[in-house]
């Protein structure tokens, strides 16, 4: 009978340590991008390095929002390892919130400072641009504009031109942009001007590509993403990017971000997976696959596009300074 027994027990001891062997190594993800651009990346890391990616995404009725409460949520028990977002405001909110640790990526050199955070809390990578869709039926190329100041320097009439309300989205951050690269006093003339001109302050950057396309405004202040929507519907629009001399401030890039939570369970993994989505080759699949518009490396991606030399914290700090000026300027005026 004892031998019985020890001999369950030496099996019972087998069937764990076999148990634990064949347990796979994982890394919990959080991530405002859509899955059909993440799961073939995640497959790709999981040959490279044997763990496995286990995804939360966000949905219709959760967006980015929803997964940095739940971090915030889970701060005393965090689940989450790598929280990647499409943005960067909410990444630095984390920040604020105590919520993330340091940590470098790998390979992220030529990256520019402007987005890395200086102390290695969060690391940003590809995204979409600000640009100008100028409606070529309307517009001469000799009239092309090339700058933001175009909005207000007298070279088009007010009600030639289109602009999303600046206190949501990206024209929102963008606002705060402006305001970090020109400080409070001339970013706020800056925006008074374009009220002042009469420049047609719509209802979301989508609306600014549509009027553009469809020859209400000659020039609309958008995304790349809008903008390469209507060139792909064959729309007689060009997009241009401001700024872009030797001279020029740059446009506002809106990058992805990735960071490692504060107490990840799986802190060795996310730092893999970090050094993953972080290489130059991650965002260059990325631009391949439509979902970045540009890269924030140099000579990476179809555009080469000069972005403002801001460091997206310096942009975080001016959006509630801007914000309430943009209300009065134009919601308060109406």
């Amino acid at each position: 009978m004892k031998k019985g027994i020890q001999g369950c027990m030496a099996l019972f001891v087998l069937s764990a340590i076999l148990g634990g062997c064949g347990r796979k190594e994982e890394v919990v993800l959080y991530t405002a991008v859509e899955q059909v651009y993440c799961e073939e990346l995640f497959r790709q890391f999981e040959e490279e390095t044997g763990i496995s990616v286990r995804a939360v995404y966000d949905t219709e009725a959760n967006k980015t929002t929803g997964l940095v409460n739940r971090i915030i949520s889970e701060a005393d028990r965090p689940v989450c390892d790598v929280f990647w977002n499409n943005e960067f405001i909410q990444t630095i909110d984390l920040q604020e919130r105590g919520l993330l640790e340091c940590y470098v990526p790998a390979g992220t050199e030529d990256i520019p400072e402007a987005y890395k955070d200086p102390e290695g809390y969060w690391t940003a990578f590809g995204g979409r641009a600000r640009v100008m869709l100028v409606n070529t039926e309307l517009t001469p190329e000799e009239d092309y504009p090339d700058s933001v100041y175009d909005f207000v320097n007298g070279s088009f009439a007010g009600e030639d031109l289109a602009l999303a309300y600046p206190m949501f989205g990206t024209t929102r951050t963008h606002a705060a942009a402006m305001y970090a690269e020109l400080g409070e006093e001339q970013a706020r003339e800056f925006f008074q001007q374009i009220a002042d001109r009469g420049v047609q302050i719509v209802d979301g950057n989508s609306v600014t590509k549509d009027m553009a396309a469809a020859g209400q405004v000659l020039v609309g202040y958008t995304d790349t993403d809008d903008a390469k929507d209507a060139i792909q519907d064959g729309a007689p629009v060009i997009m241009i990017f401001p700024d872009q001399g030797e001279d020029g401030m740059g446009t506002l890039i809106t990058p992805s971000t990735a960071a490692l939570i504060k107490g990840a369970p799986n802190g060795e993994n996310a730092r893999k997976l970090l050094d993953f989505l972080a290489d130059a080759r991650t965002e260059q699949f990325l631009i391949e696959k439509g979902f970045f518009d540009v890269s924030v490396r140099e000579k990476q991606g179809e555009f080469q596009v000069k972005g403002m030399a801001l460091n997206l914290r310096d942009i975080y700090l001016m959006l509630e300074t801007s914000a309430k000026d943009m209300e009065e300027i134009f919601l308060d005026a109406r």
